[in-house]
């Protein structure tokens, strides 16, 4: 199973919400193996790997994947060390052919495509993470929202 996760940056993680996600994941994870794919930028994002990461502690059949939106030297040296501690994998998407202010949205879509579960932060109906939610929406995914829309 792949789980992925995305919220919005300004995004204010409470004891509630890292429940909730925790609660949720026990649900629907079981003893069956389980990718969880993390964008790591922002506020929900860094507050998802920890919830994410909590869960992990407890149950080995769960791998953190960090899915990458670049592959640029200076992108790798400044940003890529950091994770390389925090994650079990990083994975590229096949995404070369996209200009750079395109990466995230391309990235996002390709999270979504190969999801089973989408897991979000959402509240409000503008950005990114908007975005992502129509289009797993769109997708027929299953969605779960710890937030209200």
């Amino acid at each position: 199973m792949i789980i992925s996760f995305f919220g919005h940056s300004n995004f204010s993680g409470t004891a509630e919400c890292k429940d909730k996600i925790i609660e949720f994941l026990s649900s629907v994870i079981a003893n069956e193996p389980t990718q969880i794919y993390l964008g790591g930028y922002g506020a929900f994002d860094e507050f998802a790997y920890k919830c994410c990461d909590e869960y992990k502690k407890s149950h080995s059949n769960v791998t953190l994947i960090f899915v990458t939106p670049y592959l640029t030297l200076d992108y790798q040296k400044n940003h890529l060390s950091n994770i390389r501690t925090k994650y079990d994998e990083i994975i590229y998407p096949e995404i070369e052919g996209v200009p750079l202010k395109y990466a995230i949205v391309y990235r996002n879509r390709w999270m979504i495509d190969r999801s089973d579960i989408v897991v979000f932060g959402v509240s409000h109906k503008f950005g990114g993470a908007f975005k992502s939610y129509e289009y797993a929406k769109g997708k027929g995914k299953r969605i779960y929202n710890v937030l209200n829309l």
